[in-house]
């Protein structure tokens, strides 16, 4: 299996980044940097997955394809290191399962918006609903922009677009379609396997609008998390660091401290 195209930045702790289905790399820094660019001691290990960004997916047919991808990957660039592991959406499924596999490896784990039910008909979401709309933007989008922005966007904003346009529509308009078909065709879902219980400091970050995920699915991994803080934002969707960054940044450098405390 080949190993992913990465992106290092910094030297340190090994921040290991899993975007999301579609998007490339450019989602994890534009969420991370204005965190752990202020830092130092953290090495940022930014993956594009297969078919996304620079990464090519010729070899995968599945997600459980995919996960080896990253573990390849992952063992080439941190080898046998302790890391940080932060999972967006898809990156998150992926995020949990590596963690499962990694348990004395993975010294915190942050999931947002993750994916926790695989197969969306399953999920438990909220309807769409817009909590604030610049008409004036809105109206001056071309079609294949409103097609891209529109459904899952909250925060209608001309900020909120041109964070989407830099971070998620760039790898969008990129990615390889075919590829991300076959996967959700061939095996979105990972084979059923022991749930995850994991005790080191985690941030499960949800958004109250979004529909794509939902947040209520992710309440139950609780059960399963006893160092986890669960946050529902309210006026954020599935793109919750691009229309809540502050907030989410806040919520990350807890993450980042409460695994430092628990490191030492």
């Amino acid at each position: 299996m080949a190993t992913l195209s990465t992106e290092i930045v910094g030297e340190g702790t090994p921040v290991v980044a899993l975007h999301g289905f579609g998007p490339d790399r450019r989602l994890m820094a534009g969420m991370l940097e204005p965190v752990l660019g202020e830092l130092d001691g953290f090495r940022r290990v930014y993956l594009d997955l297969p078919g996304c960004g620079s990464s090519a997916a010729r070899e995968i047919r599945s997600t459980a394809d995919v996960l080896a991808a990253v573990e390849q990957t992952v063992a080439d660039a941190v080898g046998a290191e302790p890391f940080l592991l932060v999972g967006e959406s898809y990156g998150g499924y992926l995020a949990t399962e590596l963690t499962r596999q990694r348990p004395d490896q993975v010294l915190g784990l942050a999931l947002v918006c993750p994916v926790v039910v695989p197969m969306h008909a399953d999920r438990t979401v909220p309807t769409h609903t817009v909590i604030e709309r610049d008409e004036t933007l809105m109206s001056s989008l071309d079609a294949d922009e409103l097609a891209t922005f529109e459904p899952l966007a909250v925060v209608q904003t001309r900020e909120t677009f041109e964070r989407f346009c830099a971070e998620i529509g760039s790898g969008l308009a990129t990615a390889d379609d075919e590829a991300l078909e076959r996967i959700q065709s061939g095996g979105y879902a990972l084979p059923e396997c022991e749930a995850l219980s994991y005790d080191r400091p985690t941030l499960i970050l949800t958004g109250r609008q979004d529909s794509v995920v939902g947040y209520a699915d992710q309440w139950a991994l609780l059960e399963r998390f006893p160092r986890a803080t669960f946050a529902v934002l309210d006026a954020a969707g599935h793109n919750a660091q691009i229309e809540r960054p502050d907030v989410t940044s806040v919520l990350l450098r807890d993450w980042l401290a409460r695994c430092a405390h628990a490191a030492r």
